[in-house]
């Protein structure tokens, strides 16, 4: 993979020269080619739990704060807000600034951006992506994300989060659903920024809410959302978490995307996730889209099974007594 990867190509090449000093890293997913680097102190800047705890696996520093190093490489996230604001911040902790990433991500249309701002710049465009750089500069720093912000949903969202300017229409469905009545402890896998969370907070019964998000911006934003004492907030991988006590319940409304993919065996990972969580009696309710093959899943690792009123868009589910592996 080295010897294909654009950062290996521009380096190899000599089409571009890094000063000398520490490399920052920004957001790289856990299979993103640092060999380049071989020779540099590398630092990963992660707010992805799963990448993040790949790299350190790996033995490289990695924080959720973004260090000042000389080379700056901003790895495209799928939020082109959040890309935006990862370049106004590598401008002004950097001096060479290196964006990398896939046309799917929006690469070229980021690349365009910069263009209309700076002029001509050098690129690389290869392996379905681009990867282009430019000496740090202030003329970006109005890109900069503002901090997180109430909207007209009346919950705090930033750039980068899921479903940052609206409800999203699954997790609403799914609150609406949920019993009057909860058990006593109850898990939000996935919690993103708090909006089911919250529901489950308003059904009786509840006495205490993990909430597991692997997203460190939409954590954030989650504490700011959800102030009642119940709630305990998790930055982690809902796959590997496990509790100090199984669950009584789970609320989940999976995610099915890895970068701008969209994989099905992410929630069906999910769902075994919450089997492994949940007590003998534990209880599982759950909202996916329509098309994605989630009952096969489900059935594997669960006694009951009940398909719950949904909509056009959406499934509910609602699992009980979960099968051990």
């Amino acid at each position: 993979m080295a010897a294909t990867s654009r950062l290996f190509t521009v380096l190899d090449d000599a089409l571009l020269t890094l000063p000398e000093g520490p490399v920052t890293v920004m957001r790289p997913a856990a299979d993103y080619d640092l060999s380049p680097l071989a020779d540099r102190d590398i630092r990963i800047a992660h707010g992805f739990a799963p990448d993040a705890n790949a790299f350190a696996q790996a033995g490289y520093a990695v924080s959720q704060d973004t260090a000042a190093s000389p080379t700056m490489i901003v790895t495209v996230p799928r939020s082109k807000a959040l890309a935006r604001s990862m370049i106004a911040q590598a401008c002004a902790l950097g001096q060479v600034v290196i964006v990398d990433g896939q046309r799917t991500d929006g690469i070229d249309s980021l690349f365009k951006d910069v263009r209309a701002v700076l002029g001509d710049l050098p690129s690389l465009p290869k392996a379905k992506g681009r990867l282009f750089w430019f000496d740090a500069t202030d003329k970006l720093a109005d890109w900069a994300a503002p901090p997180p912000a109430v909207g007209d949903h009346g919950y705090y969202t930033t750039a980068g989060v899921f479903s940052d300017g609206a409800i999203d229409k699954g997790s609403a469905l799914l609150a609406g659903a949920l019993p009057a009545k909860l058990p006593a402890r109850v898990a939000d896998l996935g919690a993103g920024w708090g909006f089911l969370s919250q529901a489950v907070l308003q059904r009786d019964g509840v006495k205490s809410l993990d909430m597991i998000e692997a997203e460190a911006l939409s954590l954030d934003c989650a504490r700011l959302n959800v102030t009642d004492p119940r709630a305990v907030f998790h930055w982690g991988d809902a796959l590997s978490f496990k509790p100090a006590t199984k669950f009584d319940g789970i609320v989940m409304n999976p995610p099915f995307h890895t970068g701008s993919k969209g994989t099905p065996s992410l929630g069906q990972g999910f769902i075994a996730a919450a089997a492994r969580m949940l007590a003998g009696h534990g209880k599982l309710w759950m909202v996916a889209n329509r098309h994605l093959p989630y009952e096969a899943a489900l059935r594997e690792h669960f006694r009951n099974v009940e398909e719950l009123p949904g909509d056009g868009a959406f499934k509910l589910f609602h699992a009980t007594r979960p099968l051990k592996s």
